[in-house]
């Protein structure tokens, strides 16, 4: 939820009066944020089922499935904590983009102009007027939780090698215990950034036009209905949406040869595209679950949010098999696997 104040010079956008934030409080979860709970599972669930036999087997099980879809959920469910935790986390979620393709007034969305970090997007959010609050940090969301994977999986090659090689017992105790703990923290780091990755697949999480066409010119008369956002992505979901149809959708993992910035920016980019088919549906009566097109819609969105979480984890997989630890000196995987470095200090400790 954004705050009531309504910045000076723009539409009402996400922005909700006294009243209507009320109402959101007390609306059902599905009704009130991201895909819901049905629409977050799946996503979080058809990716893990379809994890290429390269990903560690520890992350395939139907135990480790069955989490990811869980924690898919967690960000929704943080919602409520309290007003700094809330007021820092709820803009993770979403980008408002223009019609102009810009990031609410600020950088035009593209490889070449989003800025390298969030203090940068501040600092030109704030040339206009604005702020990350306001705007959303969706792609930050994504790329930070693809880092954190990335250095969680290198962390487990590491751990995975040496707690079989480890000859001392004190030490080799030490892996194995710490390797299980890796594993548990990999499949909730996975899982909770699962959720940031399917929001993204979302097309009102991609828009000013995020909850009814909004305060914008509006020549084919879209919907201006508050309930728009929360009935496509909750009941309609829920209503119409199965894992195996989903599933169906799901390409195999193809190597894009890109950044994660280039690969955020390229989906989050195809989202966008889909604002006004949706609208355009709803206008002709279709985004109900008696309508064949609602469900096809739907099937198709959540199978982009689990096609790019499955292949995001696989790129997070393969760049960790060139990632480093510790500090002054780093050390690779590769050379702890050799036997040219010792990871003792940097896993234990060394201060």
């Amino acid at each position: 939820m954004k705050s009531s104040a309504r910045p000076l010079g723009r539409p009402l956008g996400r922005l909700l009066t006294s009243a209507a934030l009320v109402a959101a409080l007390a609306a059902p979860a599905s009704s009130a944020f991201a895909w819901g709970a049905w629409g977050h599972r799946m996503v979080g669930v058809v990716a893990a089922e379809s994890f290429p036999s390269d990903v560690p087997a520890f992350l395939r099980t139907p135990e480790a499935v069955a989490a990811i879809g869980e924690y898919a959920r967690e960000p929704d469910r943080w919602k409520g904590s309290g007003k700094v935790h809330d007021t820092d986390r709820d803009a993770a979620h979403f980008l408002d983009i223009d019609d102009e393709g810009k990031m609410y007034g600020g950088p035009k969305f593209s490889v070449e102009t989003l800025p390298p970090t969030r203090a940068d997007y501040e600092k030109s959010l704030a040339l206009v007027g604005h702020d990350s609050w306001n705007a959303g940090y969706l792609p930050y969301s994504i790329i930070d939780g693809y880092q954190q994977l990335v250095k969680d999986f290198t962390y487990w090659r590491i751990l995975k090698s040496v707690s079989v090689t480890e000859k001392d017992k004190v030490r080799k105790a030490y892996y194995v215990a710490d390797l299980k703990r890796r594993e548990e923290l990999l499949v909730r780091d996975l899982g909770v950034w699962a959720h940031y990755v399917g929001d993204a697949s979302q097309p009102l999480h991609l828009s000013v036009h995020y909850n009814g066409w909004g305060d914008y010119p509006n020549p084919n008369g879209y919907t201006q209905s508050k309930a728009t956002h929360g009935s496509f992505e909750g009941p309609l979901v829920k209503a119409v949406a199965v894992n195996a149809d989903v599933k169906k959708l799901v390409p195999a993992y193809k190597d894009c040869g890109c950044t994660i910035e280039q690969r955020t920016v390229g989906y989050l980019s195809d989202t966008v595209t889909y604002v006004e088919p949706l609208y355009k549906l709803e206008k002709e009566g279709g985004l109900v679950a008696t309508d064949p097109r609602a469900k096809a819609f739907v099937d198709a969105r959540l199978a982009a949010g689990a096609t790019q979480l499955r292949d995001m984890v696989v790129d997070a997989w393969k760049a960790s098999a060139t990632g480093k630890i510790g500090y002054r000196p780093e050390i690779t995987v590769d050379d702890v696997i050799a036997g040219k470095a010792d990871p003792w200090n940097d896993l234990y400790g060394k201060d």
